[in-house]
């Protein structure tokens, strides 16, 4: 048993460097295919991600400079909290998050754990449903580069926002659920411990409660007046303000840029050792052809890659191949998984919630892209 023990030790603490090892050995062994892998994942990001997604990142970053997430709480903190149990700013998070794509909404939420705006339970779950693909590379770069037609882009994106929505309600009813049940748990043992200090007690923290909810708010309309107020900067500053949202840009371009080609590569090695080519043999005895197999267990792995295999399947129904990248658009894949992970761990944000909310909104998206095909099936998508 000790034995046992010590050996799962050893396993656990030299994983990474085993896993590190290997990578660089497969990279020797492997060279000629990983540097064709390298550069298609290049092609791929220079030709498809960065002309969608940069010019929205700038934007995103010069609208960091102003009072907008604060005007925009304001005005739909009295929805956010009802439906979704967060603070108002979130729906600048999710609103910038659809509009730019991944990974804008980690970083706004980031930044809102940093200011005080949210607390990191509600932080945990807004990065769930406030991270997504952008319009650009659904409609842009799926609908059209890669299917070839507008509107299947459209009903991707259409029900890619349905499920993160559906996603924020979820969670937002469970988390007030959690609250609540937590909350009466606490009462009663208090009550019940002291009945004449419950009563206190609870008189005093409903109006404390109150207080620093309003107090809170007044720190947060402070922050935002004098640390992204744009009219507190001068003309002279443009400059500095432009060249600062232009560098944050071109940071998370390439961050995204290196995570496409650091999986094609791994793709590549997994595709070398017959990996994945194994897996499908394996999930075929399920009835599940298989092409469709190692597009799904790319897309799984890297986002871009995987909806580029699906889109290039010759098969006789486009339906299935639309409802998979539907999937694959919800869940994201392991490769922006880590990019998020990459940047909530800097206010060490569990990412237990976010890894739910996106396996769910796979199949929700999956889900309603499917009824959206079988409802208006005139458009020649055949229902597989």
């Amino acid at each position: 048993m000790k034995l046992r023990k010590f050996f799962v030790f050893v396993f656990k603490k030299n994983l990474l460097t085993t896993l590190f090892t290997l990578f660089l050995i497969f990279l020797v062994i492997f060279s000629n295919t990983n540097l064709f892998a390298a550069k298609n994942g290049l092609t791929l990001w220079a030709k498809n991600v960065i002309p969608s997604l940069f010019p929205f990142f700038v934007a995103t970053e010069l609208l960091n400079y102003t009072n907008l997430p604060y005007y925009l709480g304001k005005l739909t903190n009295k929805f956010m909290r009802p439906l979704f149990n967060a603070p108002g700013e979130s729906s600048y998070a999710f609103i910038m998050g659809i509009i730019s794509g991944y990974p804008v909404g980690a970083k706004i939420i980031n930044k809102f754990v940093e200011e005080g705006t949210c607390t990191k339970q509600e932080a945990e779950r807004m990065l769930a449903f406030t991270n997504n693909s952008g319009p650009l590379f659904i409609i842009g770069t799926v609908g059209i580069s890669l299917f070839g037609d507008t509107t299947i882009g459209i009903i991707l994106f259409i029900t890619h926002i349905l499920a993160c929505l559906t996603v924020g309600l979820i969670f937002g009813f469970i988390s007030k659920k959690a609250e609540k049940i937590k909350s009466i748990k606490s009462s009663n043992t208090m009550a019940n411990e002291s009945p004449i200090k419950y009563r206190i007690t609870n008189t005093f923290d409903k109006k404390s409660s109150s207080f620093r909810r309003k107090n809170n708010r007044k720190k947060i309309n402070r922050s935002y007046r004098t640390s992204t107020n744009l009219t507190s900067y001068k003309v002279s500053d443009l400059g500095m303000i432009l060249s600062n949202s232009i560098t944050n840009a071109i940071s998370t371009i390439l961050l995204i840029g290196g995570f496409i080609v650091l999986f094609s590569i791994i793709i590549s090695i997994l595709n070398s050792l017959n990996i994945i080519a194994s897996i499908s043999n394996i999930l075929s005895f399920i009835n599940i052809p298989t092409e469709y197999c190692q597009s799904i267990l790319t897309g799984l792995l890297e986002l871009t890659n995987g909806v580029n295999a699906i889109s290039a399947l010759h098969t006789k129904y486009m339906s299935t191949q639309i409802v998979i990248s539907a999937f694959l658009l919800g869940f994201a894949g392991i490769s922006i998984f880590l990019q998020i992970f990459s940047i909530a761990s800097k206010n060490n944000l569990s990412m237990k919630p976010y890894l739910i909310g996106k396996i769910l909104q796979g199949f929700l998206a999956a889900f309603y892209t499917f009824v959206v095909l079988h409802s208006f099936n005139y458009m020649y998508f055949n229902i597989n």
